[in-house]
């Protein structure tokens, strides 16, 4: 799982698109099955009567999509404004929280976090 946190966010932008894809492929079908929408009624019809289940998949894995990468951005802002701080208090008292986070972002992230550590004379 290790490579995980080096991939979440293409992977999570990757299933928002592929989730927003199937959504509207089974929105097509179900909805707009006579309308001719070029390449969307194609891919509609490519799915065919999959449809029914790539709407429901699709809206599972668009919102969990979105949900990563949401979550990967504010954890990446967040550490990023706490280690602008030149205060050793401020950082103290959000450590634990920075490590937390650090172990769950791509590991130049943590680096950045140890470095700033090491700066303000922590480690």
């Amino acid at each position: 799982m290790k490579i995980w946190r080096e991939i979440r966010f293409p992977v999570s932008l990757l299933l928002a698109v592929l989730g927003l894809v199937f959504t509207i492929s089974g929105a097509v079908w179900i909805f707009l099955r006579e309308s001719k929408l070029g390449l969307l009624s194609k891919l509609a019809e490519f799915f065919g009567n999959w449809n029914y289940y790539l709407i429901i998949i699709g809206v599972v894995i668009l919102f969990a999509g979105i949900w990563y990468a949401y979550d990967y951005i504010s954890k990446k802002k967040f550490l990023l404004e706490e280690i602008k701080t030149d205060r050793k208090s401020e950082l103290v008292k959000t450590k634990a929280k920075l490590e937390k986070i650090a172990k769950t972002l791509p590991r130049k992230y943590e680096k950045m976090l140890i470095e700033k550590e090491e700066e303000l004379g922590l480690r």
